[in-house]
């Protein structure tokens, strides 16, 4: 085995651990989730025993993460197509989709349960439900939106987004700094 390899393939426990503590999640309720057992997660992380695609694919989908993002596979191709996830509070990556500075940001986020605290700035908000589902408090109003259901709003109105049970949820999350809405155009023009 060649150093780079020996290296990418040490560099998986630890990787395992840190994504699984990050996430606030056990190792019981990862085995749960992963369908593999307390022991086997255990000799992953700590190194005991080496990865195997049999593993490394159920581990990936219970993180929702690509599987080449549990190797650290050494990056290929064109750079921009590369995206670096940002940690939140536990539980919680943001993705940074688009880098445009003044534009209209897009983001691909996974919220872990948090209390609601009500929040207002400058801006226009989308939210698109890809898993689980998305609590919305807007002013007064509550909903419920879940897998493939989107709301949009001013954020200048009190609102608060988060998991609507004790489960994360992963948006799609477009942010307007300067209340930007969308142009929606249907049908044929005459």
């Amino acid at each position: 085995m060649d150093a780079e390899l020996a290296q990418i393939l040490n560099g998986i426990g630890p990787r395992l651990r840190a994504l699984r503590r990050d996430r606030g999640l056990t190792l019981e309720a990862l085995a749960k989730d992963s369908r593999i057992s307390v022991s086997t997660l255990s000799r992953l992380e700590s190194g005991i025993r080496r990865p195997t695609l049999d593993l490394l694919i159920p581990l990936a989908r219970a993180h929702r993460v690509a599987l080449d993002q549990l190797v650290a596979a050494p990056a290929t191709g064109d750079p921009r197509v590369h995206l670096r996830p940002h940690r939140k509070d536990p539980g919680s990556v943001l993705v940074p989709l688009t880098q445009y500075p003044g534009r209209v940001q897009v983001f691909k986020q996974v919220l872990a349960p948090r209390e609601p605290k009500l929040v207002t700035h400058a801006g226009y908000e989308w939210l698109y439900v890809l898993a689980g589902e998305l609590r919305l408090i807007l002013g007064s109003s509550d909903t419920t939106l879940r897998p493939g259901e989107a709301a949009e709003f001013d954020t200048t109105e009190p609102h608060w987004f988060g998991p609507a049970g004790h489960t994360a949820v992963e948006i799609l999350h477009l942010f307007g700094p300067h209340g930007d809405q969308a142009v929606i155009r249907t049908g044929h023009e005459t």
